[in-house]
C-alpha cells in the first residue's frame, strides 16, 4: 500500500488527510481516505467526522475525498437558508398589540394616539363566539358532597327547601337541588322558573333546559312571600337583640373598670 498524508486546509489547524492506495487484489488502484485530528484520532467516514466536530463546523458542503469545500453546494445551502428565513418571516403573524411609536425627531418616545369614537368605526364581532357555550348536563351534581364548616370546624346545618321544590334528573337529592338553585341565582340574571317542559320528567338527558336548575316548575305564591318576610323579620330581631346585649356588656365592663380605678386612687390618697 502507498500512503500519502498532508494537512487539510478546509478543517481547523492540525487536521491531516491520509490517502492509502491499494496495489493488490481486486480493488487494486483504488484509494481510501482517512482523517487524523491534532491529537492523532483516526476517522474513516464523513459522519464520524461530523459527529466529532459537532457545532464547531458545518460540513454539509465538505467533500470527504478531496478535503475541500465545494462552492456549488455552499451556495445552494446559503440560498436554501435564505429562502427558509424569508418564508418564516412572511408566514409568522405579528402578535404585538402595543401601539406603534410616533416617527418624529423628538427625544421622547410618543405612542400613536388611538381614536375609537370616530363615526365611521365599526366593531367586527364573530357571531359564533358571541353565542353562549353549551353547558354540561347535570353539572350541578359536581357540587354534591360539599359541606360548609364554621370557624370551630363544625358542620353548618343546611337550610330546608320548601315542599314545592322537587328535583329533576337521576339521583337528584335535596343537597343537589339546593346547590343548583344557589348556583343559578349567582350565575344567571334570568328569572328562576325551573323546568317548564313536562317532557323533561320522561327523559331529562334530552329535554333538560341547562339554563334552569334541576327542579320542576314552581310558582311563588303570596303565602310563600309572607312566610319569608316573617322569617327575615325574626332573624333581624334576633340580630338586633344580640347586638344590644353585646353593647350593654361592653358598657358594663367599661363601668366596672372605671370603678376599680377610682377605688385604687382613693386608696392611694388615704396612704
Amino acid at each position: 500500500m502507498e500512503k500519502k498524508r498532508w494537512e487539510c486546509s478546509a478543517l481547523p489547524k492540525g487536521w491531516q488527510i491520509e490517502e492509502v492506495t491499494r496495489k493488490s487484489g481486486l480493488s487494486a488502484g483504488k484509494s481510501d481516505v482517512y482523517y487524523y485530528s491534532p491529537t492523532g484520532k483516526k476517522f474513516r467516514s464523513k459522519p464520524q467526522l461530523a459527529r466529532y466536530l459537532g457545532n464547531q463546523m458545518d460540513l454539509s458542503s465538505f467533500d470527504f475525498r478531496t478535503g475541500k469545500m465545494l462552492m456549488s453546494k455552499l451556495n445552494k445551502n446559503r440560498q436554501r437558508l435564505r429562502y427558509d428565513n424569508n418564508n418564516q418571516t412572511k408566514g409568522k403573524p405579528d402578535l404585538n398589540t402595543s401601539l406603534p411609536v410616533r416617527q418624529t425627531a423628538s427625544i421622547f418616545k410618543q405612542p400613536v394616539t388611538k381614536v375609537t369614537n370616530h363615526p365611521s368605526n365599526k366593531v367586527k364581532t364573530d357571531p359564533q363566539k358571541a353565542v353562549d357555550q353549551p353547558r354540561q348536563l347535570f353539572w350541578e351534581k359536581k357540587l354534591g358532597g360539599l359541606n360548609a364548616f364554621d370557624i370551630a370546624e363544625e358542620l353548618v346545618k343546611t337550610m330546608d327547601l320548601p315542599k314545592g321544590l322537587q328535583g329533576v334528573g337521576p339521583g337528584c337529592t335535596d343537597k343537589t337541588l339546593l346547590s343548583a338553585i344557589a348556583s343559578a341565582l349567582h350565575t344567571s340574571a334570568a328569572p328562576i322558573t325551573g323546568q317548564l317542559s313536562a317532557a323533561v320528567e320522561k327523559n331529562p338527558g334530552v329535554w333538560l333546559n341547562t339554563t334552569q336548575p334541576l327542579c320542576k316548575a314552581f310558582i311563588v305564591t303570596d303565602e310563600d312571600i309572607r312566610k319569608q318576610e316573617e322569617l327575615v323579620y325574626s332573624v333581624r330581631k334576633k340580630l338586633e337583640e344580640a347586638l344590644m346585649a353585646d353593647m350593654l356588656a361592653h358598657v358594663q365592663e367599661a363601668a366596672s373598670e372605671g370603678d376599680s380605678l377610682d377605688e385604687g386612687n382613693d386608696d392611694m390618697e388615704t396612704v
